[in-house]
């Protein structure tokens, strides 16, 4: 019988850590930019600021929100409806850097409807398979009607086009599906029939496949395809065991694109060095730790779903975006989840994670 206890101490003080962290580091990398481009060193970290300050007051409100409310058929198809509307929306904005992405709200405010469908997704896939957990092997009743979600978000989210973020949801999707008890070959049969339209996604298109051919060997385009990666590297490299010092970093300074979002993970290694750079990642490992803990204790498996996709889904982007930074894997714009600059994504983080501390509550 579960008993009420006190939140895990160490995700929620894990989880400020990382979002001091990231208002520090944004600050950082984005301070001189700033200047030069808005006349205020102080424009992305007050942005910054004013989400995480909300971000973590939705945290401290879902914290205390009983998990069964989500399992409720109103709530989860209103989130699905409101968040494929967002998702179709974003194709009648103004495009930036040839994508639809973000819907604008004047030059202040914007959303990202694809950071909305991730923990939607988890909800969604958590509430459909908890009660179908002894019927995973049914193709009709449970694993094709609970994949059309997933799909529909990951074919919108690929066509924005963001295939990063798609992929994420696709793995997300796939570890939920597996721990719900679908079988493995299951697994790689679907994987196996979609490796057509992602080798198609790869190839056929001009920047992605000059992405790709640039990955294995960052250096035969430093000007065009491989820039992102070759300043990037060069910031790892130059910041060795204990780094320039915080502010001293040089990459930032109209070197190295995206320096406050995508890439802050290198401006991190260039100026706190591989120490710095490790405390990040064993922050996340701790993270990581303490919520699949928090998942494979619940004893109510709409719980236990929820929690692990949760988990899963910031643990992925997290290795998504420090591979990338040190080439590990091709450039595929995912930010560094708690630490990049951007309003949704801090947000809808906290949010979740209020959503998982939630369920730590529950004990055996």
């Amino acid at each position: 019988m579960a008993k009420r206890i006190g939140v895990d101490k160490w995700l929620f003080f894990t989880t400020l850590v990382l979002v001091v962290t990231g208002l520090v580091m944004v600050f950082s990398a984005s301070a001189v930019v700033d200047q030069e481009k808005y006349h205020s060193a102080y424009t992305f970290i007050l942005t910054q600021a004013v989400w995480a300050a909300v971000g973590v007051l939705a945290m401290l409100v879902l914290m205390h929100v009983d998990v069964s409310h989500y399992k409720s058929p109103r709530f989860i198809y209103t989130a699905l409806s409101l968040t494929t509307l967002l998702l179709v929306l974003v194709f009648l904005m103004p495009g930036s850097h040839h994508t639809h992405r973000w819907i604008r709200f004047g030059d202040f405010f914007t959303l990202q409807p694809s950071e909305i469908a991730k923990p939607v997704l988890v909800l969604f896939l958590a509430w459909f398979l908890h009660t179908r957990l002894g019927a995973m092997r049914d193709w009709k009743h449970t694993l094709l009607p609970a994949a059309l979600i997933p799909g529909l978000f990951i074919v919108l989210v690929a066509a924005q086009p963001d295939l990063g973020t798609a992929l994420v949801l696709a793995g997300v999707a796939a570890m939920i599906f597996v721990l719900a008890g679908m079988e493995w070959k299951i697994l790689l049969g679907a994987a196996a029939a979609a490796l057509p339209a992602l080798a198609a996604l790869l190839l056929l298109v001009p920047w992605r496949r000059a992405r790709m051919l640039v990955f294995l060997n960052p250096e035969s385009d430093p000007q065009g395809a491989g820039y992102h990666i070759y300043q990037s590297l060069i910031a790892v490299g130059t910041g060795g065991l204990t780094g320039r010092g915080y502010m001293e970093g040089m990459q930032k300074l109209f070197y190295l694109p995206e320096a406050a979002t995508d890439f802050i993970f290198a401006n991190i290694a260039e100026e706190l060095g591989f120490i710095g750079a490790m405390l990040i990642v064993l922050l996340f490992a701790t993270f990581g730790v303490r919520g699949l803990r928090t998942a494979f204790r619940s004893n109510d498996s709409f719980a236990r779903l929820a929690a692990f996709g949760i988990t899963i889904t910031i643990l992925l982007q997290a290795f998504f975006n420090i591979s990338v930074v040190l080439s590990l894997v091709p450039n595929k714009g995912i930010p560094l989840p708690l630490i990049s600059h951007g309003g949704t994504s801090l947000f809808c983080t906290l949010a979740s994670i209020g959503i998982l501390l939630n369920i730590s509550r529950q004990a055996e």
